[in-house]
């Protein structure tokens, strides 16, 4: 069991934007009618939404001993399809307005306007004692590639947060962020473990909606990815009367050092703290985070290890370096480095296989004072607003939807590039790409060039395709 519910039984635990409440007594409620109506330990799918419903949902599954595939509840269906055949859960968890989608699942349980659907499988995988969650890894590609987390994982990484954001029952978050999005779900985890209450909306901080449900309830924190940021600067946020907010987060991607020092600086001139955060979903969440009264001082960094955890950097041979200024991958170590990927059902029964360890694929220096720096990737991953996309994924999604055109994607953080050889499908590409990805098409640039560079091995030469972009930007 992760949250003790009962512990701050009468207090709210979720308040939402149609005015529908739980208190962490009714999430117990909810959590247990929920496993009694599974009956066992087993695999679901929560497609999820910003809602009572599907947080209600998550944590009755986790608290239970039911392993939940957290998934967005707008991914596109024929991915969702995949990964129901690649791993046959026993149940699905979903929006009420959704059941019509799976008329071949019976109904089995409704509550707070989601509802619980039996598949009908006839396999069931084995599944690992310790396997508590399953977390998509490349944001939106459906991909069937999920990260294994544990209890232990879940548990000592929402710990560590709450004591470096020093976190109590007074805190009221609202959410930003999608609940399968592992930053967005750090919060809700790390904000019920100390008997705060949720202050849960759909709506988009670009909406009037959402700021009026903030000021209305007194929200005192958000989370953002860079992205978030961006658009807050855009929309003169300084200017906002916002009283109740204490706190403000960022991860999901390397904040630009003028924003970050320019929402440092704001911070502190408001009395209010600007935490810049470091993780990845294949360490449950959080890794780093550079503490609020080192913000202004050290903005560019994203900071020190999180509690219980620690850095160090390896060069190309794999020797720790020791001196500071020097650039080499980043590595993690700690209890909340999960127990690895799962790419198929049979893959449910592996154990641990990282001991702990995680190389990130982030390449990254650390100052004189221990303060850690990003400086780039080492593997074929962006962060488009936010979302961790992997382009080699991109690359398969369009090779197949349009009968093996080749095809190459490349690009820096917010601004993928996707080369093509038929210029009369520039438009399609870019279209079906935003889709079914679910990313802004400001986002994505398709471009029409003769040929595909590669080597002599077949292998791509992206260093040529370079020219059309910067990836220094």
């Amino acid at each position: 069991m992760i949250w003790d519910f009962q512990k701050y039984r009468s207090d709210i635990a979720i308040l939402d934007e149609y005015g529908m409440s739980l208190t962490y007594g009714g999430l117990y409620e909810e959590g247990r009618r929920l496993q009694e109506a599974i009956g066992r330990r087993c695999l679901a799918f929560v497609l999820c939404r910003n809602e009572t419903g599907a947080l209600a949902g998550y944590t009755g599954m986790l608290n239970g001993g039911i392993v939940p595939v957290l998934l967005n509840s707008q991914l596109d269906r024929s991915l969702l399809d995949n990964l129901l055949k690649a791993y046959y859960p026993a149940f699905l968890w979903v929006p009420e307005d959704m059941r019509e989608q799976f008329p071949e699942m019976g109904l089995i349980f409704s509550s707070n306007r989601y509802c619980l659907l039996k598949t009908g499988y006839p396999e069931a995988y084995p599944m690992h004692q310790d396997l508590a969650l399953l977390l998509t890894t490349s944001g939106s590609t459906g991909s069937p590639k999920l990260v294994r987390q544990s209890y232990k994982n879940v548990l000592v990484n929402a710990q560590a947060i709450a004591e470096y954001l020093a976190l109590t029952e007074a805190e009221r978050p609202i959410t930003t962020l999608p609940m399968n999005y592992t930053y967005g779900l750090s919060i809700i985890n790390s904000h019920l473990l100390v008997g705060a209450m949720l202050l849960v909306t759909d709506k988009s901080l670009a909406q009037k909606e959402f700021w009026a449900f903030f000021q209305e309830k007194g929200a005192t924190s958000f989370g953002g990815v860079p992205y978030t940021y961006e658009m807050l600067d855009r929309m003169r946020f300084q200017r906002k009367d916002l009283p109740s907010l204490r706190t403000m987060t960022q991860a999901g991607g390397k904040l630009t050092p003028e924003l970050h020092k320019k929402f440092a600086e704001y911070a502190k001139e408001t009395h209010k703290k600007f935490v810049v955060m470091y993780g990845q979903c294949e360490a449950t969440a959080r890794m780093g985070y550079l503490p609020a009264e080192r913000a202004i001082e050290k903005y560019g960094s994203m900071g020190i290890a999180i509690p219980g955890g620690r850095f160090h950097l390896i060069d190309e041979a794999g020797t720790v370096i020791t001196e500071p200024g020097i650039t080499g991958e980043l590595v993690y170590e700690g209890p909340n480095v999960t127990l690895g990927y799962a790419e198929r059902g049979e893959d449910l029964v592996k154990g641990d296989e990282r001991n702990g360890v995680l190389q990130t694929g982030d390449m990254a220096k650390f100052d004189s004072d221990g303060y850690y720096y990003i400086t780039g990737r080492k593997k074929r991953f962006l962060k488009i607003y936010g979302n961790r996309v992997n382009l080699d994924e991109v690359d398969c999604l369009v090779k197949e939807k349009f009968h093996h055109m080749p095809c190459a994607s490349a690009g820096v953080d917010d601004h993928m590039v996707l080369f093509i050889t038929d210029g009369g499908l520039v438009e399609k590409v870019e279209k079906y790409v935003s889709r079914t990805l679910k990313l802004n098409p400001a986002a994505i640039q398709v471009i029409a060039i003769e040929e595909i560079p590669k080597n002599d091995a077949g292998k791509i030469r992206y260093t040529e395709l370079e020219k059309y972009y910067s990836p220094k930007d």
